[in-house]
């Protein structure tokens, strides 16, 4: 069995860039794990939710990030697990590196999931979970759309918030445009 960051170190050249190589952790197999958004500019602007679990962060990039607003179903392209310390990680992957771009911690937390087993809920392709967040909290739904290539790494799926207490009409409020800045060191990537 290949090891669950094989296919995050072969795209990158450690020695190049300041990604940590990272390892593989134990899940703590508690109530909350942790989660991260990172606002990236890379080739196209775009948002990386990561959630921990199975001692990895599972990753989509998020084109036009999340919306508070549960009428708007944000396209989530999968992409290869990432190390748990990959969470904390901020600053400028160089060119020619693959994601080569600047990267900051736009959004973390915890997470917790509403299923039973949510490693069984991934699988399926429907996670339901609550975050703890800076800029996110509430209810939200990962529905896996489809699978591309018959891989998981290029699986759709769509980040949805659910209705509650936290959710905002995107008319009303957008948290991207008025919460652009990092959460650890207060960077900004740009106005969006």
């Amino acid at each position: 069995m290949a090891h669950p960051l094989s296919e995050y170190r072969r795209k990158r050249d450690f020695a190049r860039s300041a990604e940590p190589r990272g390892r593989r952790a134990l899940d703590k197999r508690s109530d909350e794990r942790r989660f991260v958004i990172q606002k990236h500019a890379a080739r196209q602007l775009h948002y990386d939710f990561r959630l921990e679990l199975d001692g990895t962060l599972k990753s989509w990039a998020v084109p036009k990030g999340p919306s508070l607003d549960p009428t708007i179903k944000r396209l989530a392209v999968q992409v290869e697990d990432h190390p748990v310390e990959y969470a904390e990680f901020e600053g400028r992957i160089p060119a020619g590196e693959y994601g080569a771009g600047e990267v900051i911690v736009w959004d973390c937390g915890t997470w917790q999931a509403e299923d039973e087993d949510p490693a069984a809920a991934y699988a399926a392709g429907k996670l339901k979970f609550r975050l703890r967040g800076e800029k996110l909290e509430g209810g939200w739904l990962l529905l896996r759309t489809r699978r591309l290539g018959g891989s998981a790494d290029q699986a759709q799926w769509l980040l949805i918030k659910e209705e509650d207490a936290a959710a905002r009409p995107q008319a009303d409020y957008d948290v991207l445009a008025e919460r652009p800045d990092s959460v650890l060191s207060g960077a900004r990537l740009d106005s969006r």
